[in-house]
């Protein structure tokens, strides 16, 4: 397993997201549940599409088990699982040691846990403990504070808090979405990585707002800072460029 702080991946890579809602591949605009563009009824077959083009990671949004505080596509995960042999990252709805436990049986190799780490303390550090190597901070971002639950709330933590909070527990990475910007294909804020990153001292991998192959190359020199990956959905779907021609501008 990845020594908690280590860089996962050993270099800059891109990482192709499958958001989940109702078993169907979507992406959401701004995180907004009532305006998701689905993408394809066979995650399964979407995630070995993705490793057949050179996928490392697979990261995975449960958007049902975020609202509903419990995983709820786990049948889709194990399709998946059985479908690829790359590592795949899920999240959503991870708010207990039980709901974590579930997901890893379910195939995951990694969670990743957002509200839960707020919601409920004491779970990060647990399941850090428990999973060494194996957990993700997620920190979704709106103005500049942290969002939670399905990024329905706002809490009053900002990015700097949260960071520091994920560090101690003892995460591998810290996955930083900037909501204002998901799947809107708007550009990267490159800003707020580099800052996030200059704050954790773990890993972080960007999320919000690849638009083109030009964005993901202003992300890969933040390598040297601690930005290791950029995650990509829409712009994939949409087929602003594919993964092979994302992950060859960043080699």
């Amino acid at each position: 397993m990845t020594v908690a702080g280590a860089n996962p991946f050993g270099h800059f890579t891109v990482i192709p997201s499958i958001d989940l809602k109702g078993g169907e591949v979507v992406r959401l605009l701004r995180g907004e549940m009532n305006r998701a563009t689905v993408y394809g009824s066979d995650p399964a077959a979407t995630a070995s599409a993705f490793e057949a083009a050179g996928a490392e990671l697979i990261h995975i949004v449960d958007l049902d088990g975020a609202i509903a505080g419990a995983p709820r596509n786990l049948a889709s995960v194990r399709a998946i699982r059985a479908a690829v042999a790359c590592r795949i990252d899920v999240s959503g709805g991870l708010r207990t040691l039980d709901s974590v436990r579930a997901v890893i049986d379910a195939g995951a190799d990694v969670v990743s846990i957002g509200s839960a780490a707020f919601l409920n303390p004491k779970l990060i550090a647990d399941a850090c403990a428990r999973y060494p190597g194996s957990i993700f901070g997620s920190l979704d971002v709106r103005g500049g504070k942290l969002a939670i639950k399905g990024w329905v709330e706002t809490s009053e933590l900002t990015v700097a808090e949260v960071v520091v909070r994920f560090r101690e527990a003892g995460v591998t990475a810290v996955i930083v979405t900037d909501i204002a910007r998901d799947g809107t294909e708007s550009g990267t804020n490159v800003a707020m990585f580099a800052e996030a990153a200059r704050l954790a001292r773990v890993p972080v991998i960007a999320s919000g707002g690849v638009a083109s192959l030009d964005d993901l190359r202003t992300l890969k020199p933040l390598f040297a800072d601690g930005v290791v990956g950029a995650i990509t959905g829409r712009a994939l779907y949409e087929g602003r460029f594919s993964l092979a021609e994302a992950l060859s501008a960043v080699r």
